[in-house]
């Protein structure tokens, strides 16, 4: 086997360590956090007779692929990472090529919960570990992402081939399940990073107000965004549905203002003119946990009428919210109250719900649109199961009423946490409608 790296004029002294001075500025989960996990987790695997698990991230859908291996080891990487999870032992961490990890990994400076790390090797790298430990002829669980809009585990074709290939006689069956269940509901500790994380994106959200001027390309107000969430200690992660336009246009020329878009079809370089609307959905990440909000700002000497009539509607939903998302309450109570508002007052919606973050997006805990679709995050087929505290839920409130125009609406969004009683917001996004003269 070749070494991981090329011969030194000089090899690394015998006492030399990975510093640990990033600890003291990057947001750590606790190793009682970590413990409870995995002791969890090594239950879970005993019900289901499973040996060991083999992670396997990536980065698909804005690094939600690295959502059970951020949770299970607190390893997120934008490059993806295979790891080795037993029944007892150590894990293992496969992440980065070789030269990435000279002289030592830096996930050896930024975190305590694992400590072997490896370049990554591929199937080859993963079935001589795991021979290794004499688990070639065992049941492993494969885990891979997957979410109520993700219905399929993820993984790349030719590393399954290639570890069945390999370990022969090694039973593999899908445990991404396992995971999924763990994350259903968050613990304190977790709850308290995304408080973190929602008090940085309610500096977004002034960020972006601010930066909304004629004048201004839409580009540079997406900057803006995501320097303030960098700058302010968040993970520099690009998740922003956004959109730009002018509100009064010709009927038969459609623009995108009902719901913001992805890149690298946004941001542009047009500039904002007066009459615009800009909406956004961003996400905020703090210590590996998101949360979501939702804004919109006009540019203009009075907001008209009929999208202040929306915005009303919108901040009434987000009140409702408070009452729908708590404790005891079923998805389909709760999703019926929060469209209450909307109903009454004769409005379309593209979305009107609720789901779930935490390590990835979305986790187990959705419902966009009730009866739309053959999607079980869509509310048909959960809507009676029933809130738990440590639930955590995104708003997404994107109004519009065809009467007026098909392609102009308003979009609001907080960050929740089920309660007794009332849920707790994390962002406090503003209630007022998003306005520069």
């Amino acid at each position: 086997m070749q070494p991981d790296f090329p011969p030194t004029n000089r090899p690394l002294p015998e006492s030399a360590r990975a510093t640990l001075e990033l600890l003291k500025y990057i947001p750590q989960l606790s190793l009682e956090e970590r413990n409870w996990r995995w002791d969890r987790m090594r239950k879970k695997m005993v019900h289901a007779k499973i040996d060991a698990l083999l992670l396997l991230g990536n980065d698909i859908s804005c690094g939600s692929g690295m959502g059970n291996l951020r949770y299970l080891l607190q390893i997120g990487t934008a490059f993806g990472a295979d790891a080795l999870f037993t029944l007892e032992g150590e894990p293992v961490v496969w992440t980065n090529v070789a030269h990435m990890n000279r002289p030592a990994t830096l996930y050896l400076s930024t975190q305590e919960w694992v400590k072997d790390f490896r370049g990554k090797g591929g199937p080859p790298a993963l079935a001589d570990e795991i021979t290794r430990r004499g688990l070639d002829r065992s049941r492993i669980g494969l885990v891979g992402f997957s979410s109520f809009l993700q219905m399929q585990p993820t993984f790349l074709h030719h590393d399954i081939l290639g570890i069945e290939k390999l370990l022969p006689n090694a039973q593999f069956v899908d445990a991404t399940p396992l995971l999924s269940d763990m994350r259903f509901t968050k613990s304190e500790e977790e709850i308290g990073m995304m408080r973190k994380a929602g008090q940085i994106a309610r500096k977004t959200v002034d960020a972006m107000l601010e930066a909304c001027r004629p004048g201004v390309p839409d580009a540079a107000v997406y900057a803006e965004m995501f320097r303030t969430q960098v700058a302010n200690g968040a993970e520099p992660i690009l998740f922003n549905l956004f959109g730009a336009g002018p509100v009064d246009h010709p009927e038969d020329e459609l623009w995108h203002l009902l719901h913001g878009f992805e890149h690298p079809v946004i941001p542009s370089m047009r500039p904002l003119q007066t009459g615009d609307l800009v909406i956004s959905e961003f996400h905020t990440q703090y210590g590996g946990y998101r949360v979501h909000t939702e804004y919109t700002v006009y540019l203009g000497k009075k907001v008209p009428d009929d999208l202040l009539r929306l915005w009303d509607v919108a901040v009434e939903c987000l009140h409702v919210s408070e009452d729908a998302l708590v404790v005891g309450r079923t998805f389909g109570e709760a999703i019926d109250m929060i469209r209450a508002p909307a109903r009454r007052a004769g409005l379309d919606w593209v979305e009107l719900g609720f789901n779930s973050k935490g390590t990835a997006s979305p986790e187990f805990s959705i419902c966009y649109e009730r009866g739309y679709g053959n999607n079980p995050g869509n509310g048909d087929k959960i809507s009676d199961f029933i809130l738990e505290e440590g639930m955590t839920l995104g708003n997404n409130i994107d109004l519009h009423d065809t009467r007026w125009k098909h392609d102009v609406g308003v979009m609001l969004g907080d960050f929740m946490v089920v309660r007794p009683g009332r849920a707790e917001k994390l962002v406090n996004t503003p209630l007022e409608f998003g306005h520069v003269q």
